[in-house]
């Protein structure tokens, strides 16, 4: 950004820019554009393909193709189809997700206006706001969209409402002259007009110091375009795949190479290829994207009944693993719309009158404010002072002057003339001769306590005069003290329960904002987040740390004022060293750190922009429905734990004991197609774990998916069910392959689908929540096909099982309630004494 401008002086700004007040020649203007290219905001361009290519780069996308062809080559098409629609409704989703994240740079075009006038070699004339280049000069006024940087070289009582890319609620007053020292931020830089800003009112006359990608908002396109963001959801599936992968890789080598030594020329080449390939695809949780899609729909469509629309669907169960909670002031915490707090005067309706009839929108014709202040006085006042205060007639005036920091009007009304002056405390009081000390003091107290409390104050001060065609500073005195009027940006009724709440299960709040130091701090003290106003940290003192001290600052502050676009985004950056992080915006401005944060959430109301850099869009902007989807996140996040513990246990159990089996016996312990029906009849009640219900202690901090504690239970249950398995080998061991088979098969299945109910809980299971219906239904169906299907000439023809005498089935439903009783103890010690009473996370 060109803010190193904002203390040159104009004479300055015309030579770097050689141009002149009446602009530069139109064959220049060709030159130039030449060179600096077209006032557009151009970022990296992804194509939809680049998109869909990443889809497939995953580990877990690997095994899943892997699994498809090798059911393919088993002949198992149905299995090897529904693996490859698992892939592609995956890959779908992700596609559309981020081409639709990817449009965020196009919505921010819409803000660079089609038309700009613009004076070239004297010329007033209209041209493509796509062809200004740097060193013309443009003509804006009341209502014009800024079509690029500007630095001022004449104003008269110019406005602009910087909040879409400053943060700052309030309209900034701007004039030509050079300040003292460089800006560092948008809101100091108070000469200079931004590309996308809105002139609220006055007029102005800019050189043009900054074009397309160069603007203040073309750093944000760049920002927002180029950030990739990787959910919490996407890490922890993708350190799982990659697990599971090499793994298995090992294994079926080991596995492989140890038969070929063991058994030699007696090793029948083909099936042992078979075996091993279908042993791997039995540990694959394929399950996994359907398990996680049921899930996080389920989450999606709850919070769409709370007027909530979730854009990224993984974004359910990232909300669940926010620690902390980044927030925009503006339009996020409060409303946006200032509105009068209080008023200090003996007539009340009289200093409020006044106050609006010295509102710039009169004189500019319209019928309401313009101006958030102006309006705030306007919604204050009656329909009958309102129609009297239009009819006035409005003689002359002076506009607000930043360095006067008032604007005063001459008015006639009741056949007299008044003159009203309102502005600043410190430029307005001294005017006033009718104001005994005692009550001065009263005034600057009352004004300062105002101050402490984030409001802002106007004096407002008059005096009965002729009429006057022309008037000066010098009128401006002898001057009768009307009041004084303070203004509030009033707090969402929402935003204080809702913070509160997040509190509780263990989310910080910061407020990060382009507001002053007073405000913010006194709108966080307001809400309960700081016990102090002072404990706020502007931008400009967090740049001035050491890298150290700043990550300190960001974790130990929870407040941040006059914060640009540029270190909103770094500050987000810092805290993802250490947090998952969630942010919750609504302006262009916060349109960058809404790319890169973990969860990106906005407000009804945010600019186009946000929207389409969101995740998550509350429609009725209620920050209450966030602690809502967090507590739904959490849910998810459980739920698809449990499905990785109870399919990697089990899987794993399997997957050594008859690994284990085939260098023990001369046939195989398990044909291939019996491994897959073990796989595909266990994991379908496992599906249904994405409806099941969940603890409550499960619900009250972050959580976030740990490798190394699902693993470890995994090999600790994983070791409990290969014994059972080698008690089911023992039991049938001396019976006939086709037995031993139906036999092992059965309990293999029993024992998994029983271990659901066990893992479903860190409790024990008869203090657990009830299972959900769905689980409970699908569950009873598994085990009801897992002991009729050995008992069947269908089963034994078509899965070549041998028939099972009823004893041997009693038998095997003996040890599996057995199994049951070992994991729950088992599970219980592993909470108290390893696990810490905690699921991973």
């Amino acid at each position: 950004m060109q803010l190193t401008i904002s203390n040159k002086t104009i004479d300055w700004v015309f030579k770097h820019f050689e141009t002149s007040q009446n602009g530069i020649l139109p064959t220049e203007a060709e030159r130039r554009r030449a060179k600096h290219g077209s006032n557009e905001l151009i970022a990296k361009e992804i194509k939809w393909w680049h998109i869909l290519s990443r889809q497939f780069r995953s580990p877990f996308i690997y095994l899943l193709i892997f699994a498809a062809a090798v059911s393919a080559v088993m002949r198992e098409l149905v299995d090897g189809l529904m693996i490859l629609i698992f892939v592609f409704v995956n890959a779908s989703l992700g596609f559309a997700e981020e081409y639709h994240s990817e449009r965020s740079l196009r919505l921010l075009k819409k803000f660079v206006i089609s038309k700009a006038r613009v004076r070239r070699h004297g010329h007033e004339m209209l041209v493509d706001s796509r062809d200004l280049v740097p060193g013309d000069v443009v003509l804006v006024e009341t209502g014009d969209v800024i079509p690029a940087d500007l630095r001022f070289i004449e104003s008269n009582g110019l406005s602009i409402d910087e909040s879409l890319i400053s943060g700052e609620s309030a309209p900034q007053t701007k004039n030509s002259a050079e300040i003292k020292n460089e800006a560092k931020q948008i809101g100091e830089a108070i000469n200079m007009g931004f590309m996308s800003t809105i002139v609220v009112t006055g007029k102005g006359l800019g050189v043009v110091v900054a074009t397309g990608k160069n603007t203040a908002v073309g750093e944000m396109a760049r920002l927002t375009s180029e950030t990739e963001r990787e959910s919490a959801f996407e890490k922890g599936i993708a350190k799982f795949s990659s697990f599971i992968l090499r793994m298995v890789v090992i294994i079926i080598v080991l596995l492989f190479a140890t038969n070929l030594i063991l058994k030699g020329s007696e090793a029948d080449l083909g099936k042992l290829i078979l075996f091993s390939i279908a042993l791997a695809v039995s540990v694959i949780p394929e399950a996994l994207p359907l398990v996680t899609t049921l899930s996080l729909s389920r989450g999606a469509l709850r919070m769409a009944k709370e007027n909530v629309v979730v854009k990224r669907l993984s974004a359910v169960e990232d909300l669940g693993s926010i620690e902390v909670l980044c927030t925009d002031k503006t339009g996020t915490i409060t409303e946006n719309k200032l509105q009068v707090k209080e008023v200090f005067a003996e007539n009340e309706n009289h200093c409020l009158i006044s106050a609006a009839a010295a509102a710039s929108f009169i004189g500019e014709g319209k019928q309401e404010p313009n101006n958030s202040f102006d309006l705030a006085i306007w919604n204050k006042l009656s329909a009958g002072d309102k129609n009297n205060v239009l009819k006035w007639k409005r003689i002359n005036e002076m506009p607000f002057d930043p360095a006067r920091r008032r604007n005063s009007v001459l008015i006639k009304n009741n056949g007299g003339c008044r003159l009203i002056v309102r502005g600043a405390l410190e430029s307005v009081l001294p005017l006033c001769a009718d104001i005994k000390t005692g009550d001065k003091n009263k005034i600057v107290s009352w004004a300062a306590e105002q101050g402490r409390k984030g409001r802002r104050t106007i004096i407002i001060a008059e005096k009965n005069c002729a009429e006057l065609n022309k008037y000066d500073d010098k009128s401006e005195c002898q001057l009768s003290f009307i009041g004084a009027i303070s203004f509030d940006d009033p707090i969402k009724a929402t935003t204080t329960s809702a913070i509160e709440r997040a509190r509780k299960i263990g989310v910080q709040v910061k407020i990060i904002t382009g507001d002053s130091r007073e405000v913010a701090g006194a709108v966080a003290l307001k809400i309960g987040l700081i016990d102090n106003e002072k404990k706020v940290i502007t931008g400009e003192e967090l740049d001035a740390l050491t890298d150290k001290k700043r990550r300190v600052a960001v974790d130990e502050y929870f407040v941040f004022a006059r914060v640009s676009p540029e270190q909103k985004y770094r500050i987000i950056e810092l805290l993802q060293n250490k947090y998952e992080v969630g942010f919750l915006g609504e302006g262009i401005n916060d349109a960058p750190a809404l790319k890169l944060a973990n969860v990106a959430l906005v407000v009804n109301g945010a600019s186009d922009i946000a929207r389409e850099a969101a995740d998550i869009v509350l429609l009725n902007s209620s920050l209450a429905v966030i602690v809502d989807g967090i507590r739904n996140g959490r849910e998810v996040f459980a739920n698809t734990v449990k499905y990785l513990k109870v399919t990697l246990i089990s899987n794993f159990g399997n997957f050594y004991a008859i690994a284990i089996a085939s260098l023990i016996v001369p046939f195989l312990p398990m044909l291939p197609i019996q491994i897959l029906l073990l796989n595909l009849l266990s994991d379908f009640p496992m599906v249904a774990i994405a409806t099941d219900k969940v603890d409550k202690d499960e619900l009250r901090r972050p959580r976030s998916y740990n490798v190394r504690e699902v693993v470890l239970m995994a090999i600790i249950l994983g070791l409990v069910s290969t014994l059972f398995d080698f008690i089911f080998f023992a039991i049938f061991f001396h019976r006939e392959p086709a037995i031993l088979q139906a036999g092992w098969f059965m309990g293999s299945v029993l024992t998994e689908i029983v271990l659901i109910y066990s893992i479903r809980t860190h409790l024990a299971f008869w203090r657990a929540k009830a299972p959900s219906r769905p689980l409970f239904v699908l569950s009873f169906f598994a085990i009801a096909v897992t002991i009729l299907l050995p008992l069947t000439s269908f089963g034994q023809n078509v899965f070549k099982f041998g028939k099972l005498p009823l004893i041997d089935v009693a038998v095997v439903l003996a040890v599996v309630g057995i199994y049951f009783c070992i994991t729950e103890i088992i599970k219980r010690i592993y909470y108290a004494k390893i696990g810490n009473g905690r699921l991973a996370g």
